[in-house]
């Protein structure tokens, strides 16, 4: 039953205000590590002062944040980078962090998309089409309107409310590493990325791997005087394709619904510099999947150990090994704790706002700032409009319904944990 108050919110949620502000979202073209990175948590900051949240609007000591032994990696160039956190006052520890991402992946082939512009923000049936609207400016857009809708009808908190707009979740989770070590924290979090009408309580983390695998260059004509890299990868290849087989024999249960979850793939290769040369070096990156509670060192130790195998059972390779590092972001597992309050408050919220049905619970197979926040001791779920599947794709799109549904349910789990 919905109490007369939250009837009120409810009633205040401005559906045209959300789709307004998720078409500004996405034409900014906040690109990891482009100045509109920078712009667009300069407008969160602003939007989020509109709505009567207090706000901490600060620049990143880049310097300072990586070179913190707890950094979680950065696979972009950055001039800088900016925190925006806004609070709605009350009492205490906030019982609630509403958290967004503002950064996006690149468009890649400008002419693969439909109408040839990623941040058109073009609106057709119902659907908002461009990069981000999935992942995750959608869900940015009902934050924003969940709040506003809250401080339009005067209700005052018991407990504070906070918004976490961060920037670098892409590419390592720079933004809520920064802001988690300025100090802002809060009783629980709820993270917008796209769910497919889901909740996600769990996320297995993800790692990126180089291989360089070393030949011996001659000339073709003689190849059989040398040793072709590309040919030593095919051993490393069936080393990591078995590798893979046996990190998926057992999956954790929140990952069973997954034909694959935890994924091993090989994106991209370079080898040779000539056609007519045995090339001597190929150096392959990917990336890999970390179990659910799984350690990043042993998942580390486990590809190492593989491909140290692969090595010794190979004449070449037993002398001229392969070097494995580890470039990039550090995505580590996350995971709710069992029984925490705040999946159950979750599920009724998304309910109680409309969902057909109670929402599946359920893990995803990918890395995300969830494991940034359960780390810090902050119990976090995901809960947000879109599916994943969309993402970082030349399709993105998100449905503008689930977006003002997800506004209604932020609304009603905000009053409920902070009230």
């Amino acid at each position: 039953m919905l109490s007369e108050v939250e009837r009120d919110v409810l009633a205040a949620v401005d559906d045209a205000r959300i789709v307004a502000d998720l078409r500004e979202l996405v034409q900014t073209p906040s690109v990891d590590g482009t100045a509109a990175e920078s712009e667009i948590q300069g407008w969160c900051a602003e939007r989020l002062r509109s709505v009567g949240m207090e706000v901490d609007h600060w620049q990143f000591d880049l310097p300072a944040t990586t070179a913190d032994p707890e950094f979680p990696g950065m696979e972009v160039e950055r001039a800088d980078a900016w925190g925006c956190v806004g609070v709605l006052p009350g009492g205490g520890t906030p019982g609630l962090i509403l958290n967004g991402h503002v950064d996006v992946v690149p468009v890649g082939e400008l002419a693969l998309w439909p109408d040839g512009d990623p941040f058109s923000a073009r609106i057709s049936d119902g659907i908002m089409w461009g990069r981000g609207t999935c992942d995750m400016k959608g869900g940015l857009a009902a934050i924003i309107g969940a709040v506003a809708a809250i401080t339009s009808t005067g209700v005052r908190l018991k407990k504070p409310l906070a918004v976490h707009t961060v920037v670098g979740e892409e590419d390592g989770g720079l933004g809520a590493f920064g802001t988690l070590k300025r100090g802002h924290t809060g009783e629980a979090c709820l993270i917008a990325e796209p769910t497919a009408g889901g909740v996600i309580p769990a996320n297995a983390g993800s790692l990126t791997f180089r291989l360089e695998i070393p030949g011996l260059a001659t000339h073709g004509s003689t190849r059989t005087r040398g040793v072709s890299a590309i040919e030593k990868f095919a051993v490393v290849q069936q080393a990591l394709t078995a590798l893979e087989i046996e990190r998926n024999l057992d999956p954790h249960p929140l990952l069973k619904h997954l034909d694959l979850a935890n994924p091993l793939s090989v994106g991209t290769i370079h080898a040779g510099d000539w056609a007519s040369t045995v090339p001597d070096l190929l150096v392959a990156e990917g990336r890999y999947g970390v179990r659910l509670g799984e350690p990043v060192a042993e998942a580390r130790q486990a590809l190492e150990q593989a491909i140290a195998k692969a090595c010794a059972a190979d004449d070449w390779l037993r002398d001229h090994p392969v070097k494995v590092s580890w470039p990039g972001g550090v995505f580590a597992s996350g995971l709710l704790p069992e029984g925490d309050p705040l999946l159950d408050d979750t599920l009724h919220a998304a309910t109680d706002a409309g969902a057909t049905g109670v929402p599946e619970v359920k893990g995803g197979p990918y890395g995300s700032d969830l494991r940034q926040y359960t780390a810090a001791g902050i119990p976090t779920l995901q809960y947000g409009p879109g599916d994943v599947r969309y993402a970082h794709a030349m399709d993105e799109h998100v449905s503008l319904a689930e977006v003002l549904h997800c506004a209604r349910a932020y609304a009603l789990l905000a009053l409920r944990r902070c009230s």
